[in-house]
């Protein structure tokens, strides 16, 4: 009797065994890919090799807005993707994509490491994902192959890709470029071919994607730090038992903590290796009047009373 009890207890084991099928745009030595592999050898150790996390990085599964869909139905089992194109789906997450509202990187940190942070992950279940952790995704700022950008009417008559959101969207339009919305994956195709003339992201997706071969001109503008968000789809989370949940969700917090320092060791590299190929870095032009660009932006989202007092509680955040 023992040994049947052992084999079904073995049988019981491998059926419910799972690889589970998680979707990064990102190259293969990014560091949101090393975070999510450094997850699965989380969950791997915790799990004695029961679960294992793959990873389809390099857009193997699709772009961004493909992949969400696909995850929220049931498709793929993990997604990490950025909060503005997801904000799409989930719009509590809007807020974390709001131009000019962080101070800095530790603001930022200690927003999303906070209260408030799991707030807005609790908040995707309604929506069909399960949020996970968070991922640095340094400050986007605005790179060209035109001319330098030290004002608003530097950006004029700009076609400036965008991320697949409303939101970007309406903040590029606010200074005054023109919004080109364009999956990731073609951005570099569009510079090449001039069908655009520029972009706007962080030092490391700007040098990693080869753009800063097309775009000469990178402007500090730092206007978000919207970070990246690792997400479940709500079928595969339901397939855990509640003790297995508590190991996938832990990984991914401890796996978010690991890759903030590959963050900022491959952050400054870029920005190095950018300013050796000849991209002029502007550093030299007045904030302010970006900044009072956005009040219209602000407006419409603080008609909503809860962004707005989530703005609020950001904004007063120390």
């Amino acid at each position: 009797m023992l040994a049947v009890v052992l084999l079904w207890t073995a049988v019981s084991a491998s059926v419910s065994a799972r690889e589970f099928r998680t979707a990064d745009t990102q190259n293969e030595d990014y560091p949101t890919v090393q975070a999510l592999n450094y997850m699965d050898r989380l969950i791997a150790e915790r799990t004695s090799g029961r679960h294992r996390i793959v990873v389809f990085h390099s857009r193997q599964l699709g772009e961004e807005k493909e992949t969400l869909e696909q995850t929220r139905a049931g498709a793929i089992d993990l997604n990490r993707t950025n909060v503005a194109l997801i904000g799409t789906m989930v719009p509590s997450v809007n807020v974390l994509a709001m131009p000019f509202l962080f101070r800095s990187l530790e603001h930022l940190q200690h927003v999303l490491d906070g209260p408030i942070g799991t707030e807005i992950l609790n908040s995707f279940e309604a929506h069909g994902f399960v949020g996970l952790t968070f991922y640095d995704s340094g400050a986007r700022s605005i790179y060209n192959s035109v001319r330098p950008v030290r004002s608003l009417d530097d950006l004029k008559g700009l076609r400036l890709r965008v991320q697949q959101s409303e939101q970007m969207s309406d903040m590029i339009r606010a200074l005054g470029a023109q919004p080109v919305e364009m999956p990731y994956g073609q951005v570099l195709t569009g510079l090449a071919n001039r069908l655009i003339d520029g972009a706007e992201n962080n030092w490391p997706s700007f040098v990693t994607t080869g753009h800063y071969k097309y775009a000469g001109y990178y402007t500090l503008t730092r206007h978000t730090m919207s970070p990246e968000v690792l997400v479940m789809s709500r079928k595969a989370w339901a397939s855990l038992s509640p003790d297995e949940q508590t190991i996938f969700r832990d990984a991914a917090q401890r796996s978010s903590i690991y890759m903030r320092d590959k963050w900022r060791e491959l952050e400054e590299r870029s920005r190095k290796q950018a300013e050796l190929a000849g991209v002029k870095v502007v550093t030299d032009f007045d904030r302010k009047p970006f900044e009072a660009a956005m009040a219209g932006i602000y407006a419409r989202a603080e008609r909503d009373p809860a962004m707005s007092a989530l703005i609020e509680r950001i904004r007063n955040m120390e």
